[in-house]
């Protein structure tokens, strides 16, 4: 018997504090349209799409040559083959 007073008496303040958050809920969406006054303005343009015909600018560096290429993958490989056999003895 008891249990059920407590639950008389917490019914209405459960309600009332669901209530106010379907209210402030509903102010969200209003809320979010508001920007700090020193935030940059975005321009609201539905339909501009990303330039993806454009294409960068050519470089000014020249490739790298094929000696200088086989030398950088080499040390690469050996640091591979370095690391998969500390992995493989740490374990």
């Amino acid at each position: 018997m008891l249990a059920l007073r407590d639950l008389q008496k917490s019914l209405p303040i459960c309600g009332a504090l669901l209530m106010a958050a379907l209210a402030l809920g509903g102010c969200s969406s209003q809320l979010a349209d508001y920007t700090p006054t020193d935030a940059q303005a975005h321009p609201r343009e539905p339909g501009s799409y990303l330039p993806v015909h454009d294409l960068p600018p050519d470089r000014d560096q020249a490739i790298i040559p094929p000696d200088q290429r086989a030398k950088i993958e080499a040390e690469l490989a050996a640091a591979r083959d370095r690391q998969s056999v500390a992995a493989k003895d740490a374990k």
